[in-house]
């Protein structure tokens, strides 16, 4: 086994807590039984002629590689490409993962063969259980198909065009003004960076989806109790799931997980089913995300048209790939300017020289931000939010690379180590967002999945969807902040804490937490007004 293993079983204790601990104690009484009796099982032989299956590391019998995996998968797998190479195969539990870390590998994949590869493959069990309507799909996690495709269309060539994105413009600005009033209240003092950029992510995303439709002291409670459901529900989809790994204890539920996701998504239901009933009862028509796919909802032709669960569907796509992502994006930039003061400053100097100091950031101002630019794509490459993406899964076999890939297996793409990769990247483990400004990595390198030793996004057909929105909201959150801010550490004594926590979503182990100050030249830039 390799020996970067920190120890048996660290994935499992490092991300379960006690009441998976019962699922823990069974795994260790049924392996060794298994050990026994999977050999008369899984002395399978290749057929003469067949391309290879990629190389891997064997593990256990049953349990596969699980007990020697570390906390962060992908940094396991980077360090396991370094033994078995770009393309290596290995077992999880009863299911066979393949893993990707190679550009001209993923192009093959997405670009080659993209239909192919377009599946994600069976879901987990906690995706499949906070989906609205039994069997509906949904944009992130379902197979491609008409259905996909479909609502993939809506949501990106009219809910996310660049006419309703500028028509909702003033909702995204009002959370702005609402986070500069409540950081500048806590001028001087300890604040958490990642909480302030979630909260007005969160506010930004549901203001856009059903802007006034609600409005008032029940606005205000529905979007807290979203907020902190969404919480949960991003943390259960990344939480490891022992029945996704053995199905046959999927029965039991051991971890609780589908069991809690089922009352979360009736809880997010019953507050989709509240904004539903004041949008048709309200004069409110088609000002919003929810506004516009009842309409779609209402449409005849099922050619066009969507079912009411799709449409909840796509806005909890929403939720959940427009919030985690871009908080941890606006927060891992947070930490690598405060690392490095000099950025910190050139990225101020920016803001000053195209805002100035007598107005606040406007989205208009965002594409003469160039160096903001670079910094946020330096930041994407070194600390990619979806660092493995979401898995692809082939609809029949193939051949990558010269091996053969089976039908239905999960394929797990690390950007995570492509986008650190030493021989695609200078200097790769250092923080140079001018890498992005001259050069060969400069403006040509973008968001688009072409560039394929740079897909923060992914690629191909199932490019994550949301980008144009995601690209406005977070550098716009990020530049306020700068902008009407300066920063600093709790202490000139204190570094900042980079320690990764692997999930869905890649985030810091430990909140940044920093002293802000107002910087604006007139104090009357930051009232808000509810």
């Amino acid at each position: 086994m390799s020996t970067y293993t920190t120890s048996v079983w660290s994935w499992w204790l490092s991300t379960s807590n006690k009441a998976d601990e019962t699922s823990r104690n069974i795994l260790t009484i049924l392996v060794p039984f298994f050990i026994i009796v999977s050999f008369v099982f899984f002395n399978k032989k290749q057929t003469k002629g067949d391309p290879p299956q990629p190389p891997g590391p064997h593990g256990l019998p049953i349990v596969g590689y699980l007990p020697f995996l570390g906390s962060n998968l992908n940094q396991c797998f980077e360090e396991l490409a370094s033994l078995y190479g770009p393309i290596f195969k290995l077992k999880l539990g009863a299911k066979e993962s393949i893993v990707v870390t190679s550009p001209s590998l993923v192009k093959e994949m997405l670009r080659d063969q993209d239909i192919t590869f377009a599946n994600r493959g069976e879901p987990t069990i906690a995706s499949k259980s906070f989906l609205f309507g039994n069997g509906t799909m949904d944009i992130g996690f379902s197979d491609y198909g008409f259905e996909w495709r479909k609502m993939r269309k809506v949501f990106v060539s009219e809910m996310l065009s660049n006419n309703h994105l500028d028509a909702s413009y003033h909702l995204r600005k009002q959370q702005l003004r609402k986070m500069m009033y409540e950081t500048n209240k806590k001028a001087n003092q300890i604040v958490d960076v990642g909480e302030i950029a979630f909260l007005t992510i969160v506010s930004s995303i549901l203001s856009m989806m059903w802007g006034d439709t609600m409005k008032g002291e029940e606005a205000s409670v529905i979007n807290t109790e979203f907020r902190a459901i969404i919480t949960k529900i991003v943390e259960l989809l990344g939480k490891p799931n022992v029945s996704d790994f053995f199905p046959w204890l999927a029965r039991f539920d051991l971890q609780g997980i589908e069991r809690r996701m089922k009352v979360y998504s009736h809880q997010i239901e019953k507050i989709f089913d509240s904004a539903i009933h004041h949008q048709n009862t309200g004069e409110n028509k088609q000002k919003d995300f929810l506004g516009h796919l009842l309409q779609v909802n209402k449409i005849e032709d099922p050619a066009i048209s969507l079912t009411l669960p799709q449409v909840k569907n796509i806005l909890m796509d929403t939720m959940t790939g427009g919030t985690d992502t871009t908080t941890a994006m606006i927060e891992w930039a947070m930490a690598e300017m405060l690392q490095h003061p000099s950025i910190l400053r050139k990225v101020q100097d920016e803001l000053t020289e195209i805002v100035g100091l007598n107005a606040t950031v406007e989205e208009a101002h965002l594409p003469k931000l160039k160096y903001l630019s670079a910094v946020v794509k330096e930041t994407l490459r070194l600390h990619p939010p979806l660092p493995m993406l979401l898995p692809h899964s082939p609809s029949e076999p193939s051949t990558i690379g010269g091996y053969s890939i089976p039908k239905g297996v999960r394929v797990l793409l690390n950007v995570y180590a492509i986008h650190r990769d030493p021989q695609l990247w200078e200097d790769p483990l250092v923080f140079r967002p001018e890498r992005f400004l001259y050069g060969s990595h400069a403006e040509k390198v973008n968001y688009l999945g072409k560039h394929f030793q740079y897909l923060p996004f992914g690629s191909g057909r199932r490019i994550c969807p949301g980008i144009p929105l995601v690209e406005r909201m977070s550098v716009l959150v990020l530049a306020s902040l700068l902008h009407a801010f300066q920063w600093k550490l709790p202490s000139d004594s204190v570094e900042v804490d980079f320690a990764e926590n692997f999930g869905i979503v890649l985030k810091k182990s430990k909140p940044l937490m920093a002293i802000p100050s107002p910087r604006l030249s007139n104090l009357e830039l930051y009232p808000y007004q509810d």
